[in-house]
């Protein structure tokens, strides 16, 4: 029989290590300060799992046109979370000996696929799952992508344009070198597990993990009673947007849609509550550590590892044209975390970090300002056109195209830019703005660059 001074002792160790996580009154407020007072999002919801259960907050609504306050059975898409799941499956393969974590990706696409080596090594599945592969973040460059459809980019990829890209690709560096976000490894995963196991990416998360989970509200096929709490996706100026569709060649890198309830339960499948089906194989996942381009974040299997000074948070965070999302959890506190928002702006990351660890701050989010596009002539726009370089490598381009003017960063998309004034520009789906100086003859010199809070200047180039 155990000594009871031992099971006293083991109970005290219990509760030191729980949690003191903000209060509902608490998170209300964050809530409150970023839709009502600095206008930084529509509906928000934040649901937090512990040793206590489970708990909601929630606060805005829908859309201006749907006054519906969103809640813990709102359904949002949650973009680039969905490389958890994927990686989730890859892990329940391994513990099952379906797939091996260094198996070369080739192994289980069709054999016509030549997949890019180099120095003698093949691109494996871990590789992927920690975005060491050496594969580019996309297909093809940023500004050919978004070309395509800039309302729903990833629609019109189908497998045979990725697998085309692959057998005709070139890595730049060695495989498993260096961390680069990919979101072409990510659907290029999901892709191989799904031909492995025999069916599409739907039914494979369905028979791997949301079935298995009984999370009825996770997917990325809506069902008629999903799609009528779908809340609308909203652009930086709070306009509703278009849904993102992600066709096979991209599915595991940001298909899903779910609720908060259904991401509370997949979190608690991670932290270890219940008796989950998929126990077994989990705790593998955060075994897998490779160096990210952070000195505090490593990359474990889907996850990212943010190393504080006592204690690792766990987390990912997703973003489509319309929504932003955040999950993680504190192995050590056994406290989980999900926050959903139904806009584009980068809101949620900073508040689910927060609440997983008070210790890291709350990001200082300037107040939305609602601008006004002045109409201008076409000559104005002239003054401006032109490269305008930070830094070598680094250079901004303005175009003026008709009577509309647009700006391009590098080798990505290009943006239309809306006059404020004949000096002043900003975009209407990021919070972007642009500030020009001019010489004597009124010819564009400099151009300052604005977004969240942070100022950058561009001198013009020949």
């Amino acid at each position: 029989m155990p000594n009871p001074k031992y099971i006293v002792l083991a109970l005290v160790a219990a509760v030191g290590l729980q949690a003191q996580t903000p209060t509902d009154a608490e998170i209300r407020t964050i809530l409150t300060e970023r839709i009502d007072k600095l206008e930084q999002g529509i509906g928000i919801v934040v649901g937090v799992i512990d040793a206590n259960g489970r708990r909601f907050v929630s606060h805005g609504h829908f859309s201006g046109a749907d006054p519906r306050p969103v809640s813990d059975d709102t359904i949002f898409e949650i973009g680039s979370c969905t490389k958890v799941f994927t990686s989730t499956i890859l892990a329940i393969m391994v513990q099952r000996g379906e797939v091996s974590l260094d198996d070369p990706v080739a192994k289980y696409l069709p054999p016509e696929v030549k997949v890019p080596q180099r120095g003698g090594k093949q691109i494996t599945l871990v590789d992927l799952a920690t975005h060491t592969s050496g594969l580019p973040r996309l297909p093809s460059s940023s500004a050919d992508f978004w070309a395509r459809n800039l309302d729903n980019p990833y629609a019109d990829y189908p497998v045979a344009e990725i697998y085309r890209f692959l057998s005709g690709h070139q890595l730049t560096r060695d495989i498993g070198a260096k961390f680069e976000y990919s979101n072409l490894g990510g659907g290029l995963l999901g892709l191989a597990l799904a031909h492995r196991a025999g069916m599409d990416y739907e039914t494979l998360v369905r028979t791997y993990v949301t079935g298995p989970l009984q999370m009825e509200n996770t997917r990325s096929a809506l069902s008629p009673a999903m799609q009528t709490r779908l809340t609308p996706g909203h652009n930086f100026i709070h306009q509703p947007v278009p849904n993102w569709d992600f066709p096979e060649a991209f599915a595991g890198a940001g298909a899903l849609r779910s609720d908060a309830q259904d991401m509370l339960t997949f979190l608690a499948a991670h932290i270890g509550y219940g008796d989950s089906p998929l126990s077994a194989a989990l705790p593998a996942m955060t075994m897998v550590r490779r160096a990210s381009d952070s000195p505090t974040v490593e990359r474990a299997l889907g996850w990212e590892v943010t190393k504080g000074k006592e204690h690792e948070i766990i987390w990912h965070s997703g973003m489509t044209g319309g929504y932003s999302s955040f999950m993680g959890f504190d192995p050590k506190t056994r406290v989980g975390v999900v926050v959903l928002s139904n806009i584009l702006i980068p809101v949620v990351d900073d508040i689910g970090l927060h609440l997983l660890d008070p210790s890291l701050p709350l990001a200082k989010r300037p107040p939305f300002v609602h601008r006004q596009a002045t109409p201008l002539a076409a000559e104005i726009f002239d003054r401006y056109a032109g490269v305008y370089q930070v830094k070598p490598g680094q250079t901004f381009t303005f175009t003026r195209e008709g009577s509309r003017m647009f700006s391009k960063f590098n080798d990505q998309r290009k943006w239309e830019i809306l006059a404020e004034n004949d000096k002043q520009f900003f975009l209407r789906e990021d919070d972007v703005q642009f500030a020009f100086e001019t010489d004597g003859k009124g010819r564009g010199t400099t151009a300052t660059v604005y977004q969240l809070g942070h100022m950058t200047k561009a001198k013009r180039v020949e």
